[in-house]
């Protein structure tokens, strides 16, 4: 038993207890004459570094800020585990609140509030400026693909297969919009990949043309390109991703650092659609690809074989392979095909030899 002195922080005067532990030791009791007992936690109990004369100890709970208890001898004391462990910051937990709410007001600038301003403010972007967006982008793409010694990646333009890349492009023509305009390129870079960029831009990298083994299924890649770019997906995935990389810069002090150009170029080339887009792209692709006269099940045939070649996980794939529902589009693409289909080639055998060898 220990003779003590408690201050309950409501009034100056100090009233005389007898400190004794519970029976379990987790506690320890403060017995009061003419008065209930007071009950402090073991675990919350820690000393006061700043001591008055005469007294050995000064005691105090991480949950009271006023209370204490003196105490003449503390050799008398029952065991405290924590007693000069330091106690928790106060308002830790307004803190832990304060912090989720942030990460919270983040996650929904990011994932609600910037995805839907990108598709309202695509309406209102003229074309002429969507087309110097997606001419930037492209230069960027080809800046940050390139080298410091040999520049930016290089455009493929033999002159042959230029032209025959040009006459793919004239049989699609017809599906454009009337105030459409449509540049292909050909990049000279190995990864498999199509992409389509702001105001009418549709890029091949050269591993997609020699991955192929007819011209049909270059043709159905590019008819799937041209339906994101009939319903403006990359002006709104850009718009979407400049938007987070915004945010993101802002919080983590690189908002127009290099990371940032690297990390927008991967967003661009790799645009992730929603399945919703992917979707109304295919479609685009098998109706033109009919009207052009080139069965649809080619581009089933090339995400097929492109699977089975490199697996569902390639990271030069992800950009056609990453969606779930892959078997779904194959067989879509399949089964728009009529059996009876009248289907013609698209180039023949010398402009599809000229197209593989556009980049010299």
């Amino acid at each position: 038993m220990t003779h003590a002195s408690y201050f309950n922080g409501d009034t100056p005067n100090p009233v005389p207890v007898y400190v004794t532990p519970s029976d379990d030791g987790a506690q320890i009791i403060l017995s009061r004459p003419n008065a209930d007992d007071v009950i402090w936690p073991a675990s919350d109990i820690r000393t006061v570094s700043d001591l008055p004369s005469g007294i050995d100890a000064v005691l105090r709970l991480t949950s009271d800020p006023v209370a204490r208890l003196y105490v003449q001898d503390a050799g008398t004391l029952p065991r405290l585990p924590h007693l000069n462990r330091r106690a928790p910051p106060k308002g830790r937990g307004r803190l832990a609140m304060w912090a989720a709410g942030a990460v919270a007001a983040v996650a929904l600038q990011i994932g609600i509030l910037i995805p839907l301003m990108a598709d309202q403010l695509a309406n209102f972007i003229p074309p002429r400026a969507e087309r110097a967006l997606g001419e930037a982008t492209f230069e960027q793409i080809r800046g940050a693909l390139g080298s410091d010694t040999l520049g930016p990646l290089r455009v493929c333009e033999k002159p042959e297969g230029r032209a025959a890349l040009n006459e793919m492009a004239a049989t699609f023509a017809p599906s454009i919009p009337d105030n459409g305009e449509i540049s292909v390129f050909v990049l000279n870079h190995p990864m498999i990949n199509a992409f389509a960029l702001p105001g009418g831009y549709v890029v091949f990298f050269r591993g997609l043309i020699d991955a192929a083994e007819t011209p049909e299924e270059v043709a159905a890649v590019f008819a799937h390109e041209l339906g994101h770019v009939v319903s403006r997906d990359p002006t709104r995935h850009a718009l979407r991703s400049a938007g987070s990389i915004g945010v993101l810069g802002l919080l983590f002090g690189d908002f127009a650092g290099g990371a940032v150009v690297l990390f927008l170029t991967e967003r661009l080339i790799d645009a992730n659609y929603t399945q919703a887009a992917e979707e109304a792209a295919d479609t685009f692709a098998h109706t033109v690809l009919e009207d052009a006269e080139i069965s649809p099940a080619a581009l089933g045939d090339m995400f097929e074989r492109l699977r089975k070649k490199h697996g569902d996980s390639d990271g030069t794939l992800s950009h056609f392979l990453s969606h779930p529902t892959l078997s779904d589009r194959i067989d879509k693409a399949r089964d728009a095909a009529p059996e009876d289909g009248d289907w013609s080639p698209i180039l023949t055998e010398q402009q599809w030899a000229d197209l593989q060898g556009i980049c010299g």
